[in-house]
Parts: structure tokens; C-alpha cells; sequence
């Protein structure tokens, strides 16, 4: 058995590089600087100040982390619905009286753990129980809503440990302890994805599950990893929740699982696997969040910026589809 030499390797299994890529990065970012614009003459006293780019890169801060595990998921050919409930799960249990006597370390440590568990959950029943993505991640969907909402009783569990809140609400060097968090969490989501052999692994086995086998790939402990990453990231975005809002609750993370595909799929990263990248998300995440904020700001009503959210969604798909399209019509000379 011989392992995939990311150097020989077929486009599909290793990542997307190159003139064509830089293009669509550079139309993210053009996008977004546009947005930016519309925000500054629709709202020009308020839009570009210190305390809103702070509030927008708050907001945008958890959902990135969940952005991050989604980009990992969906390069290796998967889906996962079940984000948002984890991250309520997640919260709900760090934030329990029982939890919280216990300390901030322990608190910080429940988190990570619930999520870990219930992504590897998914990887199991996704990777050795051979069940859909879709079907798996929306059972874990409905379960974790429902446990986190029968360890609440349904009521907020608000922090009353001050060292949580003082750790996680604080800033460092004049920013935002959350951003840092951020920061870190696509720092090393970035590494591993483009510098080591489970990054490399994890567009062989989106790109073509079967050959990445052949070459010596254990697909199903591949994939199963892959979404525990993602269930760590939820674990890590509930902290980042529960220090904004000082609360656990089933509530938190409602929606998540649209923002981190909307953000994944506008970033570039194909939904049937093999190509993507986590700096094209994070764009996607900002571009996200820009546009909700415009929406605040001038006081529009939610339904509105819901449907630009399907018109853009839409957009980035068929941008997607017209893409592949030009790149397999042969060549004649």
C-alpha cells in the first residue's frame, strides 16, 4: 500500500492551488470590501467605528470557529446538521450548577469534551455504522436540542463563576480575548489542513473516497476524526457564546448549521468534497456578518436579510456548478 504523494496526487485529493483559486479569494474579498462600503454610506457615523468592527468581530467569532470544523466536513465529502445543537448542548452542560462549583478549568473542559463526543459520535455512526451524513448529523440534530433542553428544564443557566466571565470576556493587547480565540482556532485549523498528511488525507478521501482507500488511507478512522475536529470547534464556539452572553440555553447556537454551509460554500470549498479553503470561509464568515450588520443598522427587519442569505446562498452554489462546468469541457486543439 503506498500513501498519496500530494505532489502527484489528482486535483480532487489535494488542495486547491493556484491562479484560479487567488481569482475567486480576490472576489471574496472585493465582495467584501463592497459590503463594507454600503455599510459606511448607508450608516456613515456609525458603521466604521472602533465599538461596531469590535461587535461584528465578536458576533463573528463563534460561528467562524463552527465555520472552521464545517470547512473540514464538507472538503472530505460530508454534512453536518447537527452543529447548532452541539453548541447548545455544549453550553447548557458547562453552565449547570454542579458544573460550575467545580470551577472555570472544568467548565472550559465540559465543553470541549461534549462537543468532541458528540462529533465523534457522528464520525462513528457516519464511517462504521455507514449511515448517510444527512440522516446521522440531523438525529444527533434532534437529540442534542433535546437533551440540552431537558438539562435546562428549559431555562437560561446564567454564569455566576466570575472567572469565567473575567478569563473569556476580557481583552488582550486592546483586542477581544474572543477574536484571539478566533484567530488561534484558524491558525491551526490552517496548518493542519495545508501542512500535514491528515490535511493532505482529507482531500483524498473527499475528492474519491474509494481510491483514497487503495492508496492505504484508513477512510473510515479518517472520517471519523474529521468530525470530531468539528465537534471540538462547536465545543470551543460554545465558550465563545457563553462568555458573550454570560448564559448557557438550548437556544444558543440556533441556525448555526446554515451560517457555517453558507459561509463554507460562499468561501469557495466544493459540497461534494475535495477542494475548499479555510481563508475563502473566514471570508465568507465576515461577508456574512457585514451584511447582518447592515441589515441592523438600518433597522430592517429579519425576514429580509434571511432571504438576501438564500439569494446569496443560491448564487455561490450555481457560481459553483458554472465553475466545474468550465473546467471539464475538454480542450481542442
Amino acid at each position: 500500500m503506498r500513501v498519496v504523494d500530494p505532489k502527484t496526487a489528482p486535483p480532487a485529493a489535494r488542495p486547491a492551488r493556484g491562479l484560479g483559486v487567488d481569482l475567486r479569494l480576490a472576489g471574496l474579498v472585493g465582495v467584501l470590501v463592497v459590503l463594507c462600503l454600503v455599510g459606511w454610506a448607508t450608516r456613515p457615523d456609525s458603521f466604521l467605528t472602533e465599538a461596531n468592527i469590535s461587535t461584528m468581530l465578536r458576533l463573528a467569532a463563534a460561528i467562524g470557529v463552527v465555520s472552521v470544523g464545517m470547512t473540514f466536513v464538507i472538503i472530505s465529502g460530508g454534512i453536518d446538521l447537527s452543529v447548532g445543537s452541539i453548541v447548545a448542548l455544549s453550553s447548557v452542560w458547562m453552565t449547570t450548577v454542579a458544573t460550575q462549583s467545580y470551577g472555570p478549568a472544568v467548565m472550559v473542559l465540559c465543553a470541549l469534551l461534549v462537543g468532541l463526543g458528540c462529533g465523534l459520535v457522528n464520525g462513528v455512526l457516519i464511517s462504521y455504522g455507514r449511515i448517510v451524513p444527512f440522516i446521522a448529523t440531523l438525529a444527533l440534530y434532534a437529540s442534542a436540542k433535546g437533551l440540552a433542553e431537558r438539562l435546562s428544564g428549559r431555562r437560561t443557566q446564567v454564569v455566576t463563576e466570575t472567572g469565567f466571565t473575567t478569563a473569556f470576556r476580557g481583552d488582550l493587547l486592546g483586542v477581544p480575548v474572543l477574536i484571539w480565540l478566533l484567530a488561534a482556532v484558524f491558525a491551526v485549523g490552517w496548518v493542519v489542513l495545508n501542512r500535514t498528511t491528515f490535511g493532505r488525507r482529507t482531500f483524498a478521501v473527499g475528492g474519491n473516497a474509494e481510491a483514497a482507500r487503495l492508496a492505504g488511507i484508513n477512510v473510515k478512522r479518517h472520517t471519523a476524526l474529521v468530525y470530531g475536529i468539528a465537534g471540538l470547534c462547536c465545543g470551543i464556539a460554545a465558550l465563545m457564546v457563553v462568555a458573550r452572553t454570560t448564559s448557557g440555553a438550548s437556544t444558543n447556537g440556533m441556525f448555526y448549521e446554515l451560517d457555517a454551509i453558507a459561509a463554507v460554500v460562499i468561501g469557495g470549498t466544493l459540497l461534494t468534497g475535495g477542494r475548499g479553503s479555510l481563508i475563502g470561509t473566514l471570508v465568507g464568515v465576515l461577508i456574512f456578518t457585514v451584511v447582518g450588520n447592515i441589515f441592523t443598522q438600518n433597522n430592517l427587519d429579519t425576514d429580509i436579510q434571511n432571504i438576501a442569505k438564500g439569494v446569496i446562498i443560491v448564487a455561490a452554489v450555481l457560481l459553483q456548478r458554472t465553475t466545474a462546468a468550465r473546467r471539464r469541457v475538454p480542450r481542442t486543439t
